[in-house]
């Protein structure tokens, strides 16, 4: 080894303290995490919130978003599933898992040092038994944060949730979307429920708030392809998941990018598009599924695009005994709030 190489090593690094940091975007991790010389905050101490995010639950309440540029929001309602229930408890799950983030080190970006990433809290619903108004308090919850131009990511809950937040957020101008999941759900009413979490895109493309030809579905698969009509009517691209795994992860993403284009575009992550092997702790599995590994580059693939919000859906942590459900929806909403992040970058934060 080269003598003077060692000796200034030595010297830039042989007294260095943990928070003795020198790179600019490693710092911003050191000034975030490190609380005095050398002393790391505790990430088991302290109120959970998602991805270790400052908190400020008074916010939508009050309207004021200052400081605030992509708010996370927990939806803890179920009310719309057909198996099994559960997702209500997802939100706190994913605040509950630790060491995701705050360095995205493909994208070379730290999402909260740069941005306001702040936890508001759970929208409230009037009762815990109403679908129809649960559906009606989240569109409301999320319109005052539309109209400020802020960009939110949710953890719902199941994948019903997703209708009222695009009639939100797609009410100036119909979204493009890029959908991960096992299930298309675009069906048809079910028992006289248009609102299940099997039809959040029919009901969202006929509201005129989703343009089904800027929608892509990825992941599909299992017995239920016979409800998924109306994405082949309605001009929606769908790449099932024996599909992906013969085009691969880059010509996937080139698809991707090719539909949804340059516009404003929303993230659907459904933690079901996983195998049961990587995700069990979800109410609808299907075996045959993504890896952690393949999603998570998919979702690194959409950089540069712009994503206006995103959620992650169908996390049920009693099925979940491992706890790599809630690990795996963590780590994609970072995925997703660091895209959004770069959004926010490429257009000066807004």
């Amino acid at each position: 080894m080269d003598k003077n190489k060692l000796e200034a090593l030595r010297q830039r690094f042989g007294k260095a303290e943990a928070n003795d940091v020198h790179d600019p975007e490693f710092r911003k991790v050191v000034d975030l995490l490190f609380t005095g010389k050398g002393r790391r905050a505790k990430p088991y101490e302290g109120i959970s919130t998602f991805l270790d995010a400052p908190m400020r639950p008074d916010a939508a309440k009050s309207g004021d978003f200052t400081g605030i540029d992509i708010p996370l929001i927990g939806v803890p309602m179920d009310l719309g599933v057909t198996h099994r229930p559960g997702s209500r408890l997802g939100p706190r799950a994913v605040r509950q898992i630790e060491r995701i983030g705050p360095y995205h080190e493909v994208h070379r970006i730290v999402p909260i040092a740069e941005f306001g990433v702040v936890d508001i809290g759970d929208v409230p619903m009037r009762s815990r038994f109403s679908l129809e108004e649960s559906h009606e308090d989240i569109e409301a919850f999320y319109r005052p944060i539309a109209e400020a131009g802020l960009r939110p990511v949710t953890i719902g809950g199941d994948h019903s949730i997703s209708y009222p937040i695009l009639k939100a957020l797609g009410a100036k101008q119909p979204l493009g979307m890029i959908h991960i999941d096992a299930h298309c759900d675009t069906s048809a009413p079910f028992e006289g429920s248009r609102f299940h979490h099997g039809g959040p895109f029919r009901q969202a493309v006929l509201d005129g708030v989703l343009d089904p030809e800027r929608v892509i579905q990825i992941g599909i698969r299992g017995n239920a392809e016979f409800l998924w009509e109306f994405s082949y009517a309605s001009g929606m691209t769908i790449i099932h998941a024996e599909e992906f795994h013969r085009l691969g992860v880059d010509a996937t993403i080139a698809k991707m990018r090719d539909v949804v284009g340059n516009g404003p575009t929303y993230i659907s992550f459904d933690v079901d598009s996983l195998d049961p092997a990587f995700a069990p702790g979800t109410g609808t599995p299907e075996v045959g599924g993504l890896s952690s590994r393949e999603t998570m580059a998919l979702l690194r693939g959409a950089a540069g695009l712009d994503i206006v919000g995103g959620d992650v859906v169908e996390v049920a942590p009693q099925y979940d005994a491992t706890t790599n459900t809630a690990q795996a929806g963590a780590q994609m909403l970072f995925e997703i709030v660091s895209l959004v992040a770069l959004a926010l970058r490429k257009t000066g934060g807004r």
